[in-house]
């Protein structure tokens, strides 16, 4: 370090504020100096000119007062000290040790000073300052970095956190471009990034404890904070607990803690982040985006009064189209805001599937909707493996009447006693279709009858191999059982 003041005494200043904005702040003070000294000043001038003055100095840091000392070395000593012991924790940085540090000389004829007290109150109180870049935000000083390289980087760092490396690199070179090419199929590309506060620099002094690399920098900018605040987990703890808290929802908590689940199991002492953001800035991001998109095809269905109800044709197979879409997408801190179609152009257009369904209803053809066989009742028994065999239907028990009734149109083929069945009651469709009700107490139809979707065709009873009052009910297709569940409204 140079010496701030010449050897001879005079009073220099180097790299402070313009000494006369620093006497005009300390005026008042100084008036008080003048005016102890005032009432003996006539002897002081006949003593000056007999060359019995002294010259004192008083010690400023900032405006403060910090005292008086006999000799200015001492100050330039403590000055000197203290920046080279900064400068091998901080040896990267330019210091100045003097840069908030004024000395005021005066001439007296008598004093008294403490200059071991001033000195080390100096020595206590000064700071030595690293020549740093300020962060502003509107204007207003939020952080400090090392340089103008540090401020490029933290704002690179800062829209590195919503866009890659290779986007953000992307960007900047398109920004050289008067036009850029289409986007290409599956394409897409950064157009805008904002940050949306007025951001700007300033170089400045500041004490290089306060200096943030880029990296924090950018984690202060994101989050308002240095440091994340953490929570312990503690017996009886729950998500939802440890959310309400914190004065966060569940889903927030979640989003704060990456790999956590609803579903998590939690451990006591386990530390999950608590910190809730609050950006000092926010990134907004447009993107453009050219995306290959499907058309989907509507399904048409005709009905046919010549085909028979149950009857369908597909007439032609559906296929879907295919269209460019161009968006524009905004996001704000990585959170989409709103998503606009720039440009839409259809390449294929979809092919409509088109199904005959046939209408017709005769009493003796199956509509192919199978109702309830029973007034009402509960399914007693299951199809499937039962008592060492198998259950060939369903059992329906406990209806509001006995009436049994004809699932769907048909014709009976059978009617009457069948071994284990008891009297039972089959019924062909004419469709692939035919259904079978076993253990009735009575049949009220017989073999030939057209019979119609509802109509009563039996009393339910226990006849045959039965436990109790029920109905047993089989539907078969193209000859194969089939279970009834899959077919019954």
């Amino acid at each position: 370090m140079s010496s701030i003041w010449n050897i001879n005494g005079d009073f220099t200043k180097k790299q402070i504020r313009s000494l006369k904005t620093n006497i005009i702040k300390k005026a008042a003070m100084t008036t008080l100096l003048f005016t102890a000294i005032g009432s003996s000043f006539a002897f002081a001038t006949a003593a000056s000119a007999n060359g019995t003055f002294d010259k004192i100095y008083h010690v400023y840091i900032g405006d403060s007062y910090i005292g008086a000392v006999s000799n200015e070395e001492d100050v330039t000593k403590i000055i000197e000290t203290k920046e080279q012991e900064t400068q091998a924790i901080y040896k990267d940085y330019t210091l100045d040790g003097s840069a908030n540090v004024t000395l005021i000389p005066e001439q007296v004829f008598s004093y008294e000073l403490d200059d071991a007290t001033t000195l080390s109150k100096l020595n206590e109180e000064m700071v030595v300052e690293a020549e740093s870049y300020a962060l502003q935000i509107d204007e207003k000083p939020v952080i400090y970095l090392k340089d103008q390289a540090a401020f490029d980087e933290t704002i690179r760092l800062l829209k590195l956190q919503y866009v890659t490396e290779a986007e953000l690199k992307q960007f900047e070179s398109n920004a050289s471009l008067k036009t850029l090419p289409a986007l290409k199929e599956n394409e897409t590309r950064i157009k805008d990034i904002k940050i949306t506060e007025a951001i700007s620099g300033e170089e400045t002094k500041i004490d290089p404890k306060q200096i943030l690399t880029p990296a924090k920098a950018v984690e202060f900018l994101k989050t308002g904070s240095l440091e994340k605040e953490v929570y312990a987990v503690q017996s009886g703890d729950a998500l939802s607990t440890i959310a309400s808290s914190h004065n966060l929802s569940t889903a927030e908590l979640i989003k704060l803690n990456p790999g956590l689940s609803e579903d998590s199991l939690l451990r006591i002492g386990q530390e999950l982040n608590i910190t809730v953001e609050k950006p000092l800035v926010n990134v907004e991001i447009a993107k453009e985006k050219n995306t290959l998109e499907e058309i989907p095809f509507e399904k048409i269905v005709k009905e046919d009064a010549s085909k028979f109800k149950g009857e369908t044709v597909v007439e032609q197979e559906g296929s879907n189209g295919k269209k460019e879409v161009s968006y524009v997408i905004s996001q704000q801190n990585g959170a989409v805001t709103s998503k606009t179609v720039t440009n839409e152009k259809v390449l294929t257009e979809p092919v409509d599937s088109v199904t005959i369904v046939g209408t017709k209803v005769i009493s003796s053809r199956g509509t192919g909707n199978f109702a309830w066989p029973t007034v009402g009742g509960y399914i007693s028994s299951k199809q499937g493996e039962r008592w060492g065999s198998y259950h060939r239907g369903i059992d329906i028990a406990r209806p509001s009447n006995y009436n049994i009734k004809a699932s769907d149109n048909g014709v009976v083929t059978k009617a009457g006693w069948e071994g284990t069945y008891g009297k039972r009651i089959v019924i062909s469709h004419n469709n692939g279709y035919e259904t079978v009700y076993a253990h009735l107490s009575d049949i009220k139809v017989s073999v030939g009858q057209v019979v119609p979707q509802g109509s009563v065709i039996g009393i339910m009873g226990s006849t045959g191999h039965s436990t109790g009052t029920h109905l047993h009910f089989e539907v078969h297709k193209n000859g194969a059982l089939e279970n009834p569940l899959s077919y019954l409204d």
